[in-house]
C-alpha cells in the first residue's frame, strides 16, 4: 500500500520522548510545552506562541481572544477542512462561505471585498450583513494545502471595516507569503499537529500572536481559567485544552526537521508537476510568484472530458492499485451542520471538489512509489480508468 500522507519520524523523537518520560512530566506540567512554544514563536516571528490540545482548540481559543462575540459573523473559506466553521458555532457566531480563487484555491480575496462592500453596511461604527442584520467581526483566511491566501487585499479590506484577521494556518506551517513567514501576517494565527500534519505531535495545536493580551489570555482560558496556582478558583469558563508534555517533545523534534521534510514536499511537487503537467485532462498544483508552497498536500484537478474519466473513478482506479489518494473536502456551504450559514458566490469551491484528487506525498515518499503513482495514473487516462482483469481478480 502507499498511503497518502503518513507523519515522518527522523529526528530526536525517541530521545527528547524519553527525556520526558524520565523527568515524570507528562502532562500539560513540563519544560517541552513551554520550550515547543517559544521555538514556533521564534520560528515564525510572532512574541507569543501558545500550545492547544488539537487546531481546532486553537482555533476555538483565538475567536474568543479576538473578541467575537455571540450572534457575529466571521467570514471563512468555504473550501477547507470543517474546524474553522465549528469554531465559530462554538463561540455562538456564525461563518459567511466565501468562494476559492480558481488559481490557487485559497480565500478569493476580491469576494471578501465584494461581500463586505455591497454586502454589508456600516451602522455606529460597525460593520452588517444587511441580508442578516447580524454583525461582522473576524475574517478566517485558511491558508490551504500548504500554499498561502492573497492576504495583503484582505488585510486593507479588514482594516478598512475594523475586523480581525485569524490566519488558519493549520496546513501550511513553513510556508512564506511575499518573503513573510505564514501565521504572522494578521492578528492571531493557529497551527494544527495532526498526524498527517507536515510537522506533527500525533494530535495538538498552537496559536501565535504578537498581542501579549491575547496571548495571556490564550493560556489563561485553555488551562480552565484558575486564578490561583494552589487553590482550585476559577475566574471564568475554562477549556482542558493544554498540550501534553509528551506530544510537546515530539513536536520540539519535528520542528527541528522542518526545513528539511518542506525541501522534500517541495521535491515531490516538483517531480509530480514534470511528469503530469503534459497529460490530457490533469492540471496541477500552481505555486503563485509571491508565495513559497509547502505543497502539504499534493493535488491535482481531473477534467473529465478531456482525462476520460472523473476524479472519483481515477480514485478507485488508485484503490484497485493499492495507492491511498483522497478528494478535497466538500465544500462548507454544502456540509449539513452549516447549511443555515450564509454563503457568498461559492460556485468554484464546487467545481474544486468534484474535479481535485490528493495524490500520495509523504515526507518519505520514495522516489520509486512516486514513479508507481504516475503510471498508474498515466494508465488510468490511457486506458479510460478500465481495471486489468487480472488485477480486479487479485483485489476483489
Amino acid at each position: 500500500m502507499i498511503p497518502l500522507c503518513v507523519p515522518e519520524i527522523r529526528g530526536n523523537e525517541w530521545k527528547y520522548v524519553k527525556e520526558c518520560l524520565d523527568s515524570s512530566f507528562v502532562s500539560y506540567v513540563g519544560q517541552f510545552v513551554t520550550r515547543f512554544e517559544n521555538e514556533l514563536a521564534a520560528r515564525v516571528g510572532t512574541r507569543h506562541a501558545v500550545a492547544t490540545v488539537n487546531g481546532t482548540a486553537a482555533l476555538h481559543i483565538a475567536l474568543l481572544v479576538a473578541g467575537v462575540e455571540p450572534d457575529d459573523e466571521v467570514l471563512i473559506s468555504t473550501l477547507t477542512f470543517v474546524a474553522p466553521a465549528n469554531a465559530a458555532r462554538y463561540v455562538s457566531a456564525w461563518p459567511v462561505f466565501i468562494d476559492a480563487d480558481p488559481t490557487y484555491w485559497e480565500m478569493d480575496p476580491q469576494k471578501v471585498a465584494d461581500f463586505l462592500g455591497q454586502e454589508c453596511e456600516s451602522r455606529g461604527g460597525k460593520l452588517y450583513n444587511r441580508k442578516t442584520g447580524r454583525r461582522v467581526s473576524a475574517i478566517v483566511p485558511v491558508h490551504v494545502l500548504g500554499h498561502p491566501v492573497d492576504l495583503d487585499p484582505i488585510l486593507e479590506v479588514a482594516r478598512k471595516h475594523e475586523l480581525v484577521v485569524i490566519e488558519d494556518a493549520t496546513e501550511s506551517i513553513g510556508a512564506t507569503y511575499k518573503g513573510r513567514s505564514v501565521g504572522h501576517l494578521a492578528d492571531i494565527s493557529c497551527f494544527s499537529f495532526n498526524g498527517n500534519k507536515l510537522l506533527t505531535t500525533g494530535g495538538g495545536g498552537m496559536i501565535a500572536t504578537d498581542n501579549t493580551t491575547w496571548a495571556e489570555r490564550a493560556t489563561y482560558l485553555t488551562t480552565q481559567a484558575k486564578d490561583d496556582p494552589v487553590e482550585y478558583i476559577h475566574g471564568a469558563v475554562g477549556f482542558n485544552y493544554r498540550l501534553t508534555n509528551i506530544q510537546a517533545a515530539m513536536g520540539c523534534a519535528q520542528l527541528e526537521s522542518l526545513d528539511e521534510y518542506i525541501a522534500a514536499k517541495r521535491r515531490i511537487a516538483s517531480t509530480y508537476a514534470s511528469a503530469l503537467s503534459g497529460i490530457p485532462g490533469i492540471s496541477v498544483m500552481q505555486e503563485a510568484e509571491w508565495a513559497r508552497s509547502v505543497f502539504w498536500m499534493y493535488t491535482v484537478l481531473v477534467d473529465e472530458a478531456e482525462f476520460g474519466i472523473d476524479s472519483r473513478a481515477l480514485l478507485r482506479r488508485f484503490e484497485s492499485d493499492k495507492i491511498q489518494t483522497r478528494p478535497l473536502w466538500q465544500p462548507l456551504h454544502r456540509s449539513a451542520p452549516h447549511r443555515q450559514s450564509p454563503a457568498y458566490r461559492c460556485e468554484v469551491a464546487d467545481r474544486l471538489n468534484r474535479d481535485a484528487l490528493s495524490l500520495p506525498c509523504s515526507v518519505g515518499l520514495t522516489e520509486e512509489k512516486q514513479a508507481r503513482v504516475i503510471e498508474v495514473l498515466i494508465d488510468a487516462h490511457t486506458r479510460r480508468g478500465s481495471v486489468p482483469a487480472e488485477r480486479a481478480a487479485a483485489t476483489s
